[in-house]
Order: structure tokens, then C-alpha cells, then sequence
């Protein structure tokens, strides 16, 4: 467990400087260049992520269950990973009224995504993965509304067209995903 910790820490703790420190980070912009900040940013998230992975693959070798829930709640979790795989196109499509009428989509994707896996495992590495990730999506989404109003930042409306191929764009990559992907990627086949 502690290596996911550790990757946890590192990983959510290179992203939460905005959330928590939207000053120093402008002057560290300023005094090393963006250049270096996105480099060293960079280096940093993935180390965390590879900790994750590492202390996660780790972790599942020696389960410890916290509770066993309801086989219900892997259909839920199936119904709002396509949710979430929709909110992760629209952070990308240009032009969608989700990103318009949401205005940060990826992070409320990263938020659904964590509940949906919340509800469907009961041990405790999945608790401080998918927990860990869900505490951070909901600060990050509240600091990047409070940063778009003090900025008062403008969202144009979004188009039909551009709405319908997210929601395509999304649907797709979730059927890939949880079909094939997941799997391939993580060991469990969420529709076997």
C-alpha cells in the first residue's frame, strides 16, 4: 500500500497546485518558464502514476475487503463509466454544448468515473485509489469554477453537430474500453 500512497500523494499533489496554490505556482511559471514548469510537472505526474500503478498492482495481490457490494452496483458503475467517457470527449470536442453548459468536463469525468468504481469495489486499495481521486475532482471542479469567475471567463454555446460527435466520440471509446481495454489494461473484463 505504500507505493500507491506515495503515487497517490505525488500524483494528485502535482495537481492540486492550482487548488492550492495558484500564486506560487504563477511565480514558479515566471521564475523557471513554462517550458521547464511543464517539464518538470510532467516528470513528477509520472512518476506518481507509475507508483499507482505499481502500488495498485500490488495492493490487488493481497486484497483486504472492506465490504462486498451488490452485484447491482457493477451496472451502475458500467452506466456512469459511459457517462464519464461522454464528459472526457467533451473536454476535447470543440464546440459541444456539454463543455459549454458544464465548463470543465474532464474533471467531472474523473469525478463520475472514481463514484462508478467506489460503487462497484469494496477493498481498500480501490477505496484509496478511486477515493483519493474523487476527493481531488471535487476540489479541483470547485477551484476552476471559482478561477472562471473571478476571471470572468467566457463559454460560447455549443453546437448540435459538435454535441452529437462527443457523445459518439464518448460512447465509442467506452464501448473499446470496457470491452476490450480494460481487460487487456487491468485484468478484469467489467462485461464477463
Amino acid at each position: 500500500m505504500t507505493y500507491l500512497v506515495l503515487g497517490l500523494a505525488i500524483f494528485l499533489g502535482v495537481h492540486s497546485v492550482r487548488i492550492v496554490a495558484e500564486a506560487w505556482r504563477a511565480r514558479m511559471l515566471q521564475t523557471v518558464g513554462p517550458g521547464a514548469w511543464k517539464g518538470l510537472y510532467s516528470v513528477a505526474s509520472l512518476l506518481g502514476f507509475a507508483l499507482i500503478v505499481w502500488g495498485f498492482g500490488l495492493a490487488r495481490q493481497q486484497p483486504v475487503q472492506l465490504w462486498s457490494p451488490p452485484v447491482a452496483m457493477r451496472h451502475l458503475a458500467s452506466l456512469l463509466t459511459l457517462v464519464s467517457f461522454v464528459l472526457l470527449a467533451a473536454a476535447y470536442v470543440p464546440g459541444n454544448g456539454i463543455k459549454a453548459r458544464l465548463h470543465h468536463p474532464m474533471v467531472l469525468g474523473v469525478k463520475t468515473w472514481a463514484l462508478a468504481h467506489l460503487l462497484a469495489n469494496g477493498n481498500l486499495a480501490h477505496v484509496l485509489l478511486f477515493g483519493s481521486f474523487l476527493a481531488w475532482a471535487v476540489l479541483s471542479f470547485s477551484a476552476a469554477r471559482r478561477r472562471d469567475r473571478a476571471a470572468g471567463t467566457p463559454y460560447p454555446p455549443g453546437r448540435t453537430g459538435a454535441t452529437l460527435l462527443t457523445l459518439a466520440v464518448g460512447a465509442l471509446a467506452w464501448a473499446v474500453f470496457a470491452l476490450w481495454l480494460h481487460g487487456l489494461l487491468i485484468g478484469v473484463r467489467p462485461f464477463a
